[in-house]
């Protein structure tokens, strides 16, 4: 009877261990989980070992997961991500062959998740391509900066005019129950390119830096006085459980009080963020809905109020199934990321995507930037030098930072950039600048690149890459949307013959926009029809699209197309012809999606002669026209269609509108 009350009183002891455990699991107490769950391990239960194995994982100590998942998957009964995370912990444990085991035996004994399954699948051709990474030449040299790490935690360098900003945990204090590790500060210190120093080392002010909450990485402005860096985590099951982005400014001598960037969405993880050279794009990595699935980089263009909008997935070039973040868009015009749901060599790998043909290309840097342990946070003060993070044995522990230089002996770097002047015709038909114009970048698929806007000289300029064909869009208030086209296909420039480390190619092209105004023909050349016949041509096919386009780009303006004849015959007959004509351009302007509503078709015959009195064949012609004019302008869909663009007059980043051509 003792030995059954003993029993009995161990089992509720170990219940409620496992209750507190879950509770403490449940509310990103991990470091409390492990304690707990390593006290109510039971090699009967799988349950205690696989939640332990999960608090390692969500605790960033995936590589001590792997005994505690190996053994509940032994009991049996476990989730199919078991086999999943625990191939991942071998990998990372340098056990690559192990992990191949295990997920192909979780494959050949028929695993359910659907999901797990094209895990599991991807892993595995992840796994086939690391002995070919590993015998990747490249040219680079890492070194641990010394002078700057500690046995706590230091990574995310970010250099900004001689100041090397970082987070770490270095100065202890209070506890972060997430990791078991001090609350992580933002630091900055003088450096020379690699050369620190270590005097300079100073924690941010109190206003960045809260003694009760996990300050992450930071981007800051070209000249450094926007700071945008992740903020939260206070461990506690009342108070900020996620991770944010805020901004703070540097006016006066002292920076603002951080509020929450406007790219945040509620309940989501949304941290390392990155801006763009020019300051126009914010990357950043984020948990929420949609994406494809763990972490995704998502990128946000600034609109006219200082806002982060037209939010968008980078797409499954760069995102996986697994986690990736830490974006850095580099002034080479390159793309730099972390990700584990890429070939990589264990954990977090660096990948450089380069844009070419509309496409990223994307390939890891190889050894010895990567290691089977994190490596992440990069960031280039030169071409051929900068600062990246790691874990990786033989550092000072925890994270480092380390510095890394290319010796690439034919590293050239090659910036394509288009530009041009937004101009519209006077009273005299002469060309004038057109100031405060937005100008849109868009790809061959339609899809906006890029956005400006025109100061008071009217010129715009884009980066652009090697062998892709754009379209330009110019919009103003009162003037017609104005599309044009322009392509960089075969005009590579030839590397070879090059003889600077870093190169410019400028292209032009002007972009004219003419003034709506109401009620004012605009003729449409080559609109013919055969004789005493209605129907569209393909040479007037080709002019009717230009005006689709025109209406498209324009969702603003109503029309009327009106079809003019010339004298040759009855009035009748000439009013009856022209509104076939007309009507017949409409239904084709319709049938290619423009809203009915919005055109009407009017046949004028031949009251409304350009020239009187006709005698010759041409002067018969230019009054057999083609005409529409604007009859409605409707300013409120004007206004909707242009909330997402920038301001002229309210740039919230007033230091970065230059571009950066290192």
């Amino acid at each position: 009877m003792r030995l059954i009350l003993i029993l009995l009183t161990i089992s509720a002891v170990s219940c409620s261990t496992l209750k507190k455990a879950d509770k403490s699991f449940e509310n990103g107490d991990y470091s409390g989980a492990i304690y707990l769950y390593e006290k109510a391990l039971n090699d009967e239960d799988s349950y205690a070992y696989y939640q332990l194995a999960e608090a390692y994982r969500s605790s960033n100590q995936l590589s001590k997961a792997e005994p505690f998942y190996k053994k509940a998957i032994e009991i049996g009964g476990v989730s199919d991500k078991a086999y999943f995370f625990y191939a991942q912990a071998l990998k990372i444990n340098g056990k690559t062959d192990s992990a191949k085991i295990i997920l192909n035996n979780y494959l050949d004994q028929g695993g359910i998740n659907g999901n797990v399954i094209i895990w599991a699948k991807r892993e595995l051709e992840n796994l086939d391509k690391l002995e070919e990474l590993k015998k990747t030449k490249n040219y680079y040299r890492v070194k641990n900066l010394e002078d700057i790490n500690t046995p706590f935690a230091e990574y995310s360098p970010v250099y900004n005019n001689a100041w090397l900003y970082f987070t770490s945990n270095r100065n202890g204090g209070k506890t972060y129950t997430g990791t078991g590790t001090p609350f992580t500060d933002i630091y900055r210190v003088q450096t020379k390119g690699a050369n620190v120093n270590i005097e300079t080392v100073r924690k941010m002010p109190s206003v960045i830096n809260d003694p009760n909450i996990n300050e992450g990485s930071v981007t800051l402005s070209k000249k450094g006085t926007t700071m945008i860096f992740a903020k939260a985590n206070n461990g506690k099951s009342k108070g900020t459980d996620d991770v944010n982005i805020y901004y703070a400014r540097y006016r006066k001598g002292e920076w603002s009080d951080p509020r929450p960037a406007s790219c945040n969405e509620p309940d989501s993880w949304d941290s390392t963020p990155c801006l763009s050279p020019d300051g126009k794009t914010l990357y950043f990595s984020s948990n929420r809905d949609g994406g494809y699935g763990g972490l995704d980089i998502y990128r946000a263009k600034m609109n006219r109020r200082g806002q982060w909008v037209d939010i968008q997935n980078m797409g499954p070039e760069i995102n996986t199934p697994g986690n990736e973040l830490f974006p850095y868009a580099a002034s080479t015009g390159d793309f730099y990321f972390s990700s584990d749901g890429l070939a990589g060599f264990g954990a977090l790998d660096i990948f450089k995507a380069t844009r070419a043909g509309g496409k990223m290309n994307v390939e890891n840097l190889g050894a010895p930037f990567n290691s089977n342990a994190d490596d992440f946070g990069i960031f280039l003060y030169n071409i051929s030098r900068g600062f990246f993070s790691s874990n990786r044995a033989g550092g000072k522990g925890d994270d480092d930072i380390y510095t890394f230089v290319n010796d690439d002996p034919n590293l050239k770097i090659v910036n394509y950039y288009l530009s041009g002047t937004t101009y519209t015709p006077d009273e005299n038909d002469s060309l004038v600048v057109l100031p405060n114009t937005k100008v849109i970048l868009l790809d061959d698929k339609n899809e906006m690149v890029d956005e400006v806007f025109t100061g008071e000289d009217g010129k715009y300029r884009f980066r652009v890459y090697p062998e892709e064909h754009y379209y330009l869009l110019g919009q103003k208030d009162q003037y017609f949307s104005t599309r044009d086209e322009f392509s960089t296909k075969g005009k590579l420039v030839d590397k070879s013959t090059l003889t600077k480390q870093v190169n410019k190619v400028e292209f032009n092209k002007d972009l004219e926009l003419d003034q709506i105004v109401i009620e004012k023909p605009i003729v449409m050349n080559n609109i013919y029809y055969d004789f005493n016949k209605a129907n569209i041509k393909p040479q007037a096919a080709q002019e009717l699209d230009k005006l689709v386009v025109v209406l498209k780009d324009n969702p603003e303006i109503s029309i009327e197309l009106s079809s003019h004849t010339d004298v040759r015959a009855s009035h009748d007959y000439n009013m009856n012809l022209s509104q076939r004509r007309a009507q017949s351009a409409v239904d084709y302007i319709i049938a290619h999606g423009v809203d009915r509503r919005r055109i009407v078709a009017r046949g004028y015959g031949e009251t409304q002669l350009v020239i009187q009195n006709a005698q010759t064949e041409e002067e018969h012609q230019i009054n057999r026209r083609t005409e529409f004019k604007v009859t409605k302008y409707d300013k409120e869909i004007h206004e909707q269609v242009k909330e997402e663009g920038f301001d002229e007059t309210d740039r919230f980043f007033s230091d970065s509108n230059e571009f950066d051509d290192e």
